[in-house]
């Protein structure tokens, strides 16, 4: 760098500072940044009963998991939940899921298991399930999962995808990030695929 003008040193120094605080966003979804997303995935804003998230490679649109609650905020305990798309590669339009979606994919299969709470499955992957229930400190309904004997309020899962094709994604790894309930702190627990 010696041998550079000092403008040119300045230009170099700050093209890469400015390119390392732009991949620290890429890559803070990862904690151990290993196979990171190259996407960079917006946040979802303004869902009043927004109860998690889940985001996916190749895109950065969005499954919206949403508490499903009538006029006077009584949840429907036929379908206690509603999932549906924000393409945020398309303005952010909300969109349902197709049939095939629903039933293959983004689905999620809910059961009671009574005093207002549920058991939720990913129709694709129904070996870990979710609980819909109350919490007994804010008293509003939230999702839990428990990982690596942790139990999380779930705000989002984050699904990594390298290739393979719509009906067999080559998933790498999925990520679970919520609040643990055992301390308050958050939490990113991955599961390797």
């Amino acid at each position: 760098m010696k041998s550079l003008k000092p403008n040119a040193r300045i230009f170099l120094l700050t093209w890469f500072f400015i390119s390392l605080f732009l991949n620290v966003g890429v890559y803070a979804q990862n904690p151990d940044n290993e196979n990171p997303s190259p996407l960079r995935f917006p946040t979802p804003k303004g869902i009043s009963n927004q109860l998690f998230y889940l985001q996916r490679d190749p895109n950065t649109n969005t499954i919206i998991c949403e508490l499903n609650v009538d006029r006077d905020g009584v949840v429907n305990k036929s379908e206690p939940i509603k999932v549906y798309w924000v393409r945020f590669g398309e303005n952010g339009k909300k969109e349902d899921l197709s049939y095939i979606q629903r039933k293959f994919a983004y689905g999620i299969q809910t059961k009671s298991i009574g005093d207002d709470q549920y058991e939720l499955r990913f129709v694709s992957h129904k070996k870990l399930p979710l609980y819909l229930m109350k919490s007994a400190e804010d008293k509003k309904y939230h999702v839990y999962v428990t990982v690596n004997n942790k139990r999380i309020q779930l705000d989002r899962i984050f699904v990594r995808i390298e290739g393979g094709s719509f009906w067999l994604p080559n998933v790498k790894y999925v990520e679970l990030k919520g609040i643990n309930t055992a301390n308050k702190s958050q939490i990113i627990e991955r599961i390797k695929v």
